[in-house]
């Protein structure tokens, strides 16, 4: 019961992380527009259709290679381009077609933004149209540049002063954060407040994926760890229904903070992990945690710091005794994940991975919207999609292995990108459901990775390893908004992309070792033997240790389940 609340309490936050991660695809959105007019109007052209003002002639707008012909009170006829307009001269008969003389100014009165869709947006709110587009094309981009400093700065932090501070800090700053977005009053202090929003966003996922599995128990953790990434899904869904009813970007922004506020209210109520104070030698706060534990668990004797603490110590003696090639003082550095050639080569699949991942899930994700049909339906969909291919993840893992689930997923995302490519642009519903099954491929592939990631490294650089690992998801994160703006040199260049680094990556995994049922390994030398033997060393090489009164406390969270059956 206990580490259900503490579970569930915790990832419901994590709903806030998927809603800010892509609040940006309508906030941001550039709508249909065209150069200011210099005077009054009286009547509006667009090929042969003739209207009184110009919010008729958006329905028909189709390209933007092409203008609107205006004709003012006083009889001048101007053609509107997006970012120029013309004056005709000499010529007081309203046509489309003109062949005379014309005056090319630039768009000093502004622009006028077609709103039937969206009633205002960062772009119409600070026109950052024409000169000012590459503004705009930043922000998602610099948001992901925060959550790739905010997951390494709040990591750290998290290792020095709890897990519970983090949590508290960076869950009520996105409350702040996110309301300050709304009102922020120029397009600079916009972006300043959304890089900070994405640092405590990042670090609070970061923080909440280790919160969470240092309190859920060995059998559930997989589940546990796998379906934090759905409650991220969960929030790309509230965007799609927030974004349908709000069209206005700064209401909009308070609506999808104010979702997350519940938790905000109770986050206070969360403790300290047990495996955090002991590390820190804040016994009697341990034993506090550990009796609230039991409490709520109704479990009649619960376990003793004391106890653990005598474990702990004998299991330290019996490993520095049992492996004498390492010392526990050895600094080690991120080029011990290069140590040798096997180690090498795993580390550059395992880094291209992540890349590929983080890469393809946002690409997807970002890519919804401009789909066709109904942006708000599509991105919801890309969301929902999320929540089955965990399950299917986790299940793979445990019956397949996560290598032989981790490679035909990887192959299969790179085979729907070529599919559509082939799609005819008139099926919409069709590319909808191909991008749909990319997004559930890529999705599986990412989710895996994680743990995939901790088996295949050894105790002494195994933190390193899936630290590493995760600064290439971010890379990947920050790389995805430039290559979605690629669809304007081709609309295929996106999925190309990502449909190469996934056969790239698929036919890479196929060298890396199976560890489903493997020991974890506790030196660099077990660690090759078992990428170099199909024997690997089970059975020869005991499990890495993690501290026996980790052990304990894990087998006191499995006896609560077997107390509530």
């Amino acid at each position: 019961r206990f580490q259900a609340f503490v579970y569930f309490a915790s990832v419901f936050q994590a709903m806030s992380c998927g809603i800010h991660y892509l609040a940006s695809v309508f906030m941001a959105v550039t709508p249909n527009f065209v150069c200011g007019i210099p005077g009054n109007v009286s009547s509006v052209l667009f090929y042969n259709s003739s209207e009184s003002n110009l919010e008729d002639i958006w329905t028909l707008w189709t390209s933007t290679e092409k203008y609107i012909v205006v004709q003012l009170e006083n009889g001048e006829i101007w053609e509107l381009n997006q970012c120029s307009r013309s004056k005709r001269e000499m010529s007081f008969d309203l046509a489309y077609e003109y062949k005379g003389n014309k005056s090319v100014f630039s768009c000093s009165d502004g622009f006028l933004y077609d709103d039937t869709k969206w009633k205002s947006t960062v772009v119409t709110q600070w026109e950052l149209v024409c000169d000012r587009e590459w503004l705009a094309k930043l922000i998602q981009p610099t948001f992901m540049l925060g959550v790739l400093i905010g997951a390494v700065i709040f990591g750290d932090i998290a290792d020095r002063l709890g897990r519970q501070r983090v949590i508290w800090f960076t869950s009520a700053s996105q409350f702040v954060f996110g309301i300050a977005v709304a009102f922020t009053f120029d397009y600079y202090s916009f972006v300043i407040v959304r890089f900070l929003l994405a640092m405590v966003s990042s670090g609070y996922l970061v923080v909440a994926f280790v919160y969470v599995t240092e309190f859920v128990g060995i059998k559930a953790r997989t589940w546990a760890s796998m379906h934090v990434h759905a409650f991220f899904a969960v929030g790309i869904m509230i965007v799609a229904l927030v974004g349908f009813f709000v069209r206005t970007w700064w209401v909009y922004q308070i609506c999808l903070s104010i979702a997350t506020l519940p938790f905000v209210l109770c986050c206070w109520m969360l403790p300290e992990t047990p495996f955090w104070l002991l590390s820190e030698e804040r016994y009697e706060d341990a034993q506090k945690v550990i009796n609230i534990m039991a409490r709520w668990n109704k479990v009649s004797t619960p376990c003793k710091v004391s106890e653990l603490c005598s474990v702990q110590q004998d299991d330290l003696v019996s490993g520095r005794m049992g492996d004498n090639d390492t010392s526990s003082t050895k600094k080690h550095n991120i080029l011990d994940l290069f140590c040798n050639w096997h180690i090498a080569r795993r580390t550059i699949t395992v880094w291209l991975i992540w890349f590929t991942g983080s890469l393809g899930y946002y690409v997807f994700s970002l890519s919804s919207v401009s789909l066709g049909g109904n942006e708000y339906l599509n991105l919801f969909l890309i969301g929902a999609v999320e929540l089955p291919c965990y399950i299917i993840a986790c299940i793979g893992m445990d019956k397949l292995g996560r290598r032989n689930t981790l490679i035909p997923f990887l192959i299969f995302s790179a085979l729907i990108c070529v599919l559509i490519m082939f799609i005819p642009q008139d099926f919409n519903t069709l590319i909808i459901l191909a991008n749909m099954a990319g997004k559930f491929s890529i999705g599986v592939a990412f989710g895996l990775i994680y743990l995939y990631t901790a088996e295949l490294y050894p105790t002494i650089v195994r933190s390193l390893a899936v630290g590493s690992g995760s600064m290439m998801c971010r890379v990947g994160s920050v790389v995805a908004p430039f290559c979605v703006y690629l669809r304007s040199v081709w609309i295929f260049m996106p999925l190309l992309l990502v449909g190469i680094m996934a056969l790239l990556s698929g036919i890479l995994t196929i060298m890396l070792p199976e560890t489903l049922g493997k020991p974890l390994t506790n030196t660099l030398v077990e660690a090759t033997e078992m990428g170099r033997s199909k024997k690997s060393c089970s059975g020869k090489t005991p499990p890495a240790h993690s501290g026996g009164a980790l052990d304990k406390i894990e087998m006191f969270g499995q006896e609560t389940v077997s107390t509530e059956k």
